[in-house]
C-alpha cells in the first residue's frame, strides 16, 4: 500500500495537498522490475504514468540495430511516462530498469479522471510537470550544444 509519505517523496507530487494525496494513494499500483527489464517500449500506448520509488530507470532511443542511446536517467523521487498526461498518444522512448526497481504507477484513465474531478489538483500536477519538462529541456539543449561545440567539423566556427 502506498502512503501519503511515499507520495511526498515524489517531486511531481510534493505540492499536492493532503486530501489530494489521499485520493491519489488509492489509485497507485506498486510495480517491481528486475535489472534490464523493460517498463515500456517506444511506440507503446501511453496508458500509465510512473514514479520511481527505488532504483533507476533509463530512457533509451534505438538509433540503429547496433546503437542505443540513453537520453535520460530517472532516479528515486522522479517520474516518467509523461505522454499519458499530455495526450492519449504513445511513449516516445524505451524505459529500461538499470537496476532492480520499485515503481509507483497510475493508469492514465484514472489520473485524468482525478484531474477532471478536481481541476485544482490537475492544474497543480500540470504546473509541476511543466517545471520538470522545462528543466529537462534545458539539460538536453546544453547537451546538444556541447556535442556541436566538440564536433570536428564545427571547431573552426568557434
Amino acid at each position: 500500500m502506498v502512503t501519503i509519505e511515499d507520495l511526498r517523496e515524489i517531486v511531481i507530487m510534493t505540492h499536492l495537498e493532503h486530501e489530494m494525496l489521499e485520493r491519489v494513494c488509492g489509485s497507485v499500483d506498486v510495480l517491481s522490475f528486475n535489472e534490464q527489464e523493460v517498463v515500456f517500449k517506444q511506440g507503446d500506448v501511453a496508458d500509465r504514468f510512473f514514479m520511481v520509488k527505488q532504483g533507476k530507470v533509463l530512457l533509451e532511443q534505438q538509433m540503429t540495430d547496433m546503437l542505443t542511446v540513453s537520453v535520460g536517467a530517472i532516479n528515486p523521487g522522479h517520474s516518467f511516462g509523461w505522454s499519458t498526461m499530455i495526450d492519449e498518444g504513445h511513449y516516445t522512448t524505451d524505459a529500461v530498469c538499470a537496476e532492480p526497481c520499485e515503481i509507483f504507477s497510475i493508469r492514465s484513465s484514472r489520473l485524468r479522471e482525478m484531474c477532471t474531478e478536481d481541476p485544482r489538483m490537475g492544474f497543480m500536477l500540470l504546473q509541476r510537470l511543466l517545471v520538470i519538462l522545462k528543466k529537462r529541456y534545458e539539460q538536453r539543449t546544453d547537451q546538444f550544444l556541447k556535442v556541436i561545440q566538440h564536433h570536428p567539423d564545427m571547431e573552426d566556427l568557434f
